[in-house]
């Protein structure tokens, strides 16, 4: 089971008044945010795009363990903004249901090829991630340390994609709950980080809770390709709202195994 850390000695900004803050611009047909987060285009790079003037909410704090799980506890994610750190929550998020997944004919064919790990390979997954070739990068050395903080105390995991016995693709994130929080996600062949999301859907509806639709998985932003795997947009408010129910879902067994 994890570990709860030390509690944040700062205070963010509740759901509630999360959920009150203004939009200040209507989403424009899915653009992408300039930090892409969880988001790849078709050809392995971070999709480009704009996002929403008012989806940073707050600068500052820091990137403890208990700072982490508090954000996303109240609905926030962060990202570095300059040498500080954005803790962000956007007006329009980017959210998987579990039984919306689309994998086409081609997707399920290309599964076969590779062997799906669980938190075999964390570390290297974030080092992929934070790749500084890839373009709009922002895992820095700060992300990738407190990351791992969290993911050797229980909270932070990998679903990763191997092939002939080495690491090809994967994703990461952070699992609370019935909600996973996916951070980012890499590929070094084609369809290796498709392979690792369909692992990670399938893993979280292996038991009673996931089946029932009581979790989802969150990617931050929509983008035009993770909407052809069945993401979709939700006002902040919303989003917001099914938070705490999510929050209260017992751990996937999925992440126990």
């Amino acid at each position: 089971m994890p570990v709860e850390p030390e509690p944040s000695p700062w205070v963010f900004p509740s759901r509630a008044e999360l959920a009150a803050l203004p939009v200040l611009d209507d989403p424009d047909d899915l653009d992408d945010p300039d930090d892409p987060g969880f988001a790849e285009d078709q050809d392995g790079e971070p999709d480009d795009g704009t996002h929403d003037g008012s989806d940073l909410v707050a600068v500052g704090a820091d990137l403890a363990p208990g700072t982490l799980l508090a954000a996303y506890r109240h609905g926030l994610f962060p990202m570095p903004e300059g040498r500080s750190i954005g803790w962000w929550s956007p007006a329009y998020r980017g959210i998987l249901q579990l039984d919306e997944l689309r994998v086409s004919r081609s997707l399920r064919r290309s599964a076969r090829d590779f062997e799906v790990r669980v938190d075999t390979a964390f570390d290297a997954v974030v080092a992929a991630c934070a790749d500084p070739r890839r373009p709009h990068g922002w895992i820095d050395a700060r992300i990738a340390r407190a990351y791992g903080d969290l993911h050797r105390l229980g909270w932070a995991h990998s679903v990763e994609t191997w092939r002939d016995g080495r690491l090809v693709g994967g994703l990461y994130g952070v699992a609370i709950g019935g909600l996973f929080a996916g951070e980012s996600m890499f590929h070094h062949v084609t369809d290796a980080s498709k392979v690792a999301l369909v692992g990670l859907v399938e893993g979280l509806r292996s038991d009673p809770d996931g089946a029932a639709g009581n979790r989802l998985v969150d990617v931050q932003w929509a983008t035009r390709h993770l909407a052809s795997l069945g993401v979709r947009e939700v006002p902040r408010a919303s989003y917001l709202a099914a938070l705490e129910g999510l929050l209260a879902v017992p751990t996937a067994a999925f992440w126990e195994r």
